[in-house]
């Protein structure tokens, strides 16, 4: 059976055999994890909470009510059928122009209008996941590169590299800032990559930053825009979690920084991604957005989008629901203040227990510092650590190595993917599990959450068996190796 397994093997291509999707890493284990064993309140009070998925639905009701009030947006519904045959049938791969205008306008809203957008350059794409692999076939060739700020969301690995063999390279960013992006770390990471010649032909940012929750300031959106107009290489924006923002400072777009006046820069540089599935909640109807300032590449992006477009269904859902003022004002209002009710009520309670995070504003997760809870301040011991999460706690939150972040013990957790009674659950269970494995001295404070807490005194109690040590220092449970580590090591 072996001999034949090979042979099939063979008969495949590299893609097809090949682990270049990266699916056997911590961040989908725990996908795994949870849906082997997934929590239910009633009937399995024991299982897996999942806080690994980034989904935002806090604010379903307000989209459900608009709905139930305007069910001919639907042409599945008596009030919509007779649209059926017109958007059924073969439409332009560029799009319905009224779903083209609805996402501009969107996009302007959630930028607080204070930038305009060109229905005519946004490029639809089955979600971000589509929209960056398009923009990265468009940009590059395979073996160039893209530098990232590290921690970055790991489906990057995938969606740029695994089919476009497109490279990605880490610039260093460190928790002693808030692991803000420097102009230093950026020109150190470029010149590295010339050193090894490697051709670089972009930079790719995320802002609001995915797995830190924080966003860019002007001055750092200057600085880079000022980095890749001297370095004449591309800027890939991802913004897809601009309307989650629930506090200050506010979002700026790079689309307002190249507006400004004195800043210089080649527009055709400048790319951004969106899409919905974080702002609206709509990660299932793979709405994901190009928007380029060049001509060549909306003109290549929409001929690509053939192998990836938006159900005209979706479309038309969609450009009813968006071209609705009142409704995207108020769902943009209403969910910001969910986000922020929720980031609070989690930060509260893990202050309970000692636990900090990174100061952020934005997203639908939180980057949680454990590294105290590490038996020693090693990747090896966050990855036991995790396991430990996992397997005894019951919590799907994601570890910083799948993040590629440079140092051991931050943890991602996902917050806005549950109700309220979840929620609490998965506090008690952190609670519970951080007081049976440590004594915590509480002191009440108001530093900024990535700042060191040196009034904490932290041991490790013997357990029983010593199952937790066993755990934490297991040959069983390395690392996989990240690009990053390989880098340094």
């Amino acid at each position: 059976m072996g001999i034949k397994r090979i042979q099939q093997k063979q008969l495949l291509s590299k893609i097809a055999t090949g682990n270049g999707h990266g699916e056997n890493s911590p961040y989908f284990d725990g996908w795994k994890a949870y849906d082997s064993d997934p929590f239910h309140s009633a009937n399995n009070p024991n299982g897996v909470i999942q806080m690994g998925l980034a989904e935002n639905q806090l604010s379903f009701d307000l989209v459900k009510d608009w709905i139930l009030k305007n069910p001919e947006a639907s042409i599945c519904t008596p009030e919509g059928v007779n649209e059926f045959r017109g958007i059924a049938l073969y439409q332009d791969y560029h799009g319905l122009p009224e779903f083209r205008e609805a996402i501009a306008k969107f996009m302007e809203s959630v930028r607080g209008n204070r930038v305009g957008f060109d229905p005519d350059r946004i490029v639809m794409s089955g979600g971000a996941t589509g929209a960056h692999e398009m923009i990265g076939f468009c940009l590059a060739d395979p073996g160039e590169a893209f530098p990232v700020p590290v921690p970055y969301y790991p489906g990057f690995d995938r969606d740029l590299r695994w089919r476009t063999g497109i490279e990605l390279l880490p610039v260093a960013c460190e928790s002693s800032n808030g692991f803000k992006v420097t102009r230093q770390a950026l020109e150190e990471a470029y010149e590295k990559a010339q050193k090894e010649n490697i051709k670089v032909k972009g930079l790719l940012i995320t802002n609001p930053s995915n797995p830190l929750g924080t966003v860019l300031d002007r001055d750092t959106l200057r600085s880079i825009v000022s980095f890749i107009n001297d370095t004449n290489i591309h800027l890939v924006c991802d913004e897809i979690y601009a309307a989650t923002v629930f506090g200050q400072p506010g979002f700026v777009s790079v689309a307002e920084i190249i507006a400004e006046d004195g800043v210089e820069c080649d527009l055709d540089l400048i790319h951004i991604v969106y899409s919905l599935s974080k702002d609206l909640g709509f990660p299932g109807f793979r709405v994901g957005i190009v928007y380029s300032y060049n001509d060549d590449v909306v003109s290549c992006a929409r001929r690509m989008s053939s192998f990836g477009l938006v159900s005209t269904q979706t479309q038309r859902l969609v450009a009813s629901m968006l071209s609705d003022g009142a409704f995207v004002r108020r769902f943009l209002a209403e969910s910001a203040r969910l986000l922020a009710a929720r980031h609070g009520a989690f930060t509260r309670g893990l202050a309970q227990v000692g636990i900090t995070c990174l100061k952020s504003n934005a997203g639908l997760f939180m980057w949680m510092d454990l590294h105290r809870l590490l038996k020693e301040q090693s990747f090896e011991a966050e990855m036991a650590l995790w396991r430990v999460i996992i397997n005894e706690v019951k919590l799907n939150v994601s570890p910083g190595v799948s993040f590629h972040c440079p140092e051991p013990g931050w943890f991602r957790v996902c917050i806005a993917n549950m109700d309220d009674h979840t929620m609490e659950v998965a506090l008690k269970r952190i609670r519970s599990f951080v007081m049976k494995n440590k004594e915590v001295v509480v002191v009440p404070n108001k530093k900024k959450c990535w700042q060191d807490h040196s009034h904490l005194r932290l041991s490790f109690p013997a357990m029983r068996g010593g199952r937790f040590d066993d755990f934490l220092m297991s040959p069983h449970s390395p690392m996989p190796q990240s690009p990053l580590v390989q880098a340094r090591t």
